[in-house]
């Protein structure tokens, strides 16, 4: 027997929608998201993850120094799990002394925090700090740069490979811009307490003051973030992060021709997510939305909902036409795991789904006495 969303749980889901959502404004026309001169670029919403443009975003290209983003990522799980401390001293090898290309000035043999260092990364783009950060958290560059590859690979970015910390050009570095949107993504709603680092404008180290790259944080107050890359062969690349009245977007440029085009860039596809799109959440994690019968079981029915918040993302004024149905598993039997997804909640706009969630029990759900096995089996036969 399939079963169907009854009347009264349609009511609870629709009264819990207009709750959930600010009152619908006159539905405003959305246009094509702007071209823009740059060879891959993509603008998704941090809370929902929706694609709100993109061009080319699976194209593997050189990432330049916006690989910085993952050796970071990597280095903050350190400090997470207590490998690596903030006020620790790394010693500057040589190696890391000699790196070319953009330079913290750290000197060889001295000892550095790792706070000086991270903020040498992430404001100067050093590769002379990325370096030392990841012989220290690695071993070694290239046993770093497996690390990479394995946080990579957790977070899903499947076209994507690292062989250094840096970004220094090499035949088998490469990203796209859907990884990178994946990875900043990552960062700000892991290590909240390590992004305030990607909104500061400038750093000195040994008596030499440098400022941030990205100059949209100069430009536009609602940007905060992220990192900038550039080689000859990469062109310009910038991502960035930024957040209006609650909803945070962020954008990932690739390969263009100087600094102006990719904050041009940068700032035109925020400038059209912000003007044409919206984010509210539609429900909570926990937020019972309608019961399933359970066969068998201690107490049926049972509520159920989702696990985590549901964030989504539709053009401006269009909220009040979404469509919320529930789908339940037929013939559920007990026991039944809270981990265990028994249902679909199914969110429609118009005629297209914008967002499907499993739903599960809040709580595990017992198998009942022998009695009640007994006179359940017997009402199956009728099933």
């Amino acid at each position: 027997m399939k079963n169907s969303v009854t009347p009264s749980l349609v009511s609870l889901l629709f009264a819990s929608l207009s709750l959930s959502w600010l009152p619908a404004a006159a539905d405003v026309p959305v246009p094509a998201a702007p071209k823009l001169p740059a060879r891959s670029y993509i603008l998704v919403d941090h809370l929902s993850g929706r694609e709100i443009a993109t061009h080319n975003s699976d194209e593997r290209l050189e990432p330049a120094s916006i690989t910085k983003l993952m050796t970071a990522y990597a280095v903050f799980h350190a400090l997470k799990s207590g490998k690596l401390r903030l006020d620790e001293g790394v010693t500057i090898s040589q190696r890391a002394w000699k790196a070319e290309g953009s330079r913290t000035f750290v000197q060889v043999g001295t000892q550095v925090p790792v706070d000086v260092l991270i903020q040498g990364m992430i404001v100067q783009s050093g590769n002379d700090a990325t370096i030392a950060l990841a012989e220290r958290v690695g071993g070694s560059e290239e046993t770093f740069a497996e690390l990479m590859n394995g946080y990579g690979r957790q977070l899903g970015m499947t076209n994507s490979h690292f062989t250094n910390s840096t970004g220094l050009p090499s035949p088998e570095h490469y990203t796209t811009a859907r990884d990178i949107a994946k990875l900043a993504q990552a960062i700000v709603r892991e290590f909240p307490q390590y992004y305030r680092w990607y909104s500061q404008r400038d750093f000195t180290w040994n008596k030499i003051r440098q400022s941030n790259r990205n100059g949209l944080l100069l430009r536009d107050p609602s940007v905060d973030g992220m990192k900038t890359g550039h080689t000859e062969t990469a062109g310009y690349c910038l991502v960035t992060s930024a957040k209006r009245d609650g909803m945070r977007l962020i954008s990932v440029v690739m390969g263009t021709k100087n600094e102006s085009e990719r904050e041009n860039a940068s700032q035109a596809l925020l400038n059209y997510g912000f003007s044409f799109f919206e984010t509210r959440r539609a429900y909570r994690a926990g937020q019972p939305l309608g019961n399933a019968k359970v066969w068998k079981a201690e107490e049926s029915p049972v509520p159920i909902a989702l696990r985590n918040d549901l964030w989504l993302t539709v053009p401006r004024g269009q909220s009040g036409n979404l469509k919320a149905a529930v789908s339940v598993t037929p013939n559920l039997m007990a026991p039944i795991g809270s981990a265990t997804s028994i249902g679909e909640l199914q969110m429609m706009l118009g005629n297209d789904v914008v967002a499907k969630r499993p739903l599960h029990p809040l709580k595990d759900v017992a198998e009942g006495g022998l009695w009640t096995r007994m006179v359940d089996s017997v009402w199956l036969w009728f099933e």
